[in-house]
């Protein structure tokens, strides 16, 4: 059910559940994954803004409409930013290691 909701909210997210192919091979690289998640959550709220703006214009667009655009822009960025958090924490404790 949740890899469902985060698929549904990013390509890239869909892309960090899928397992590495049989060949051994690790598909696109964590800076590539990385980039096209931020492009996806850019891409939800351009989406979620030109839906808000045809809900004022009144061209159409349903307030039902604008509020799921509005709210999966909203999960996408809080997704987005406990990866950042959790990569800035994992990142803080591996330099704190002495070797």
């Amino acid at each position: 059910m949740l890899t469902a909701a985060i698929s549904s909210l990013s390509p890239a997210a869909a892309a960090l559940n899928e397992p590495a192919s049989a060949s051994g091979s690790t598909g696109a690289p964590f800076g590539d994954l990385l980039k096209s998640a931020v492009s996806g959550v850019d891409d939800l709220e351009q989406q979620a803004s030109s839906a808000v703006e045809g809900m004022m214009q009144g061209t159409g667009v349903d307030i039902h409409d604008a509020m799921i655009a509005t709210q999966k822009a909203g999960i996408a960025f809080e997704l987005a930013l406990a990866v950042r958090n959790k990569a800035v924490a994992a990142y803080q404790q591996v330099m704190s290691m002495q070797f």
